[in-house]
């Protein structure tokens, strides 16, 4: 028999201890991941009362924390949603499957609680046990994190399209295919529709980031692009050793043809000069095209799963749901 608690700054040590060897458990799996990365700070779990613990006898066996409860979940619904960022959820091997899904129905009574019908975590690609338990409480897949070193990707080289780092004052020629990407995330099966940035929002956002832009040209145009960035969306990304990719477009009538392949190698021969070892990107799965390709070329390493609950099971404040 186990036992499920809240979660608090007495269980920090071994839910850092079970992190841990799940993340050395991933890297078995994906050699690429960094060896030497700085796990998530567990302390402000322990704090907001949305965490729980698992235990046998005297033995932590997982934990499950989120963060508070966000509005416009995926900046992209109008819904509050709440978030296991990877390392914030863990469980021991010799228990996982009997245990996931007590704690995610006890860590969910909280989460509803707090008013929050969105449901996402973060876990580790290999770990299928947790994720066949999670779909079957009427979880989804709706993205991915992907890792790859700065290897050359093998592909044939294109000489009909010129490559090149943007500079500056040419970033706002990458506007349009960056709007064309905004309509292509709310096509189906996709349908993810966020506001399109403004020439000047590019255009600061890009500097504030420090962002490097790689663009390929044909036919007088540019064709493709990509943005990387420091910032990602795991706690691997965090390393100086690696940068992230948080923009990739190329129009419709040049895809399958390997521009894109030749821009990457062109981008991971110039990013060794910062430098990086590794290079990563996060997807959507529910994007087709998305998945296809950089599953192709990256190692997957994280799934986030998600659920959405029926708004009417929310608590009720003033006669109104909240």
């Amino acid at each position: 028999m186990f036992r499920i608690i809240p979660f608090t700054s007495a269980h920090i040590d071994a839910a850092q201890q079970i992190a841990r060897r799940n993340y050395q458990s991933e890297r078995m799996a994906v050699p690429d991941l960094l060896a030497d990365v700085a796990l998530p700070d567990l302390s402000c779990f322990a704090d907001n009362g949305l965490g729980i613990a698992a235990f046998s006898g005297d033995q932590m066996i997982g934990f499950l924390c989120a963060v508070p409860p966000f509005p416009n979940a995926f900046q992209s619904t109008d819904t509050v949603g709440v978030f296991s960022p990877l390392g914030a959820n863990g469980t021991v091997v010799e228990h996982r499957g009997g245990i996931a899904g007590r704690m995610y129905q006890a860590a969910a009574e909280k989460w509803v609680a707090a008013g929050a019908s969105s449901h996402a975590i973060s876990l580790y690609a290999h770990d299928l046990e947790s994720q066949n338990l999670f779909f079957r409480y009427g979880f989804g897949l709706r993205c991915a994190d992907a890792i790859r070193g700065m290897e050359a990707i093998d592909c044939p080289l294109r000489i009909d399209c010129q490559l090149t780092e943007m500079q500056p004052d040419e970033f706002s020629r990458l506007l349009p295919l960056d709007h064309l990407l905004d309509d292509h995330m709310a096509a189906s099966p996709t349908f993810i529709r966020r506001e399109s940035a403004t020439e000047a929002g590019f255009i600061q956002a890009a500097i504030q980031r420090q962002s490097h832009f790689f663009a390929a040209q044909a036919d007088d145009r540019i064709v493709a692009f990509l943005r990387i960035e420091r910032c990602g969306e795991t706690f691997v990304s965090e390393s100086p050793a690696y940068l992230h990719i948080n923009g990739a477009y190329c129009l419709p009538e040049f895809r399958g043809k390997g521009i894109f392949p030749n821009l990457l190698n062109f981008a991971i021969a110039r990013l060794k000069a910062v430098p990086v070892t590794r290079l990563g990107v996060d997807y959507e799965t529910i994007n087709p095209a998305a998945d296809r390709f950089w599953s192709r070329h990256f190692h997957p390493y994280c799934y986030t799963v998600v659920r959405r609950i029926d708004e009417h099971a929310l608590p009720v404040e003033s006669g109104r749901m909240i």
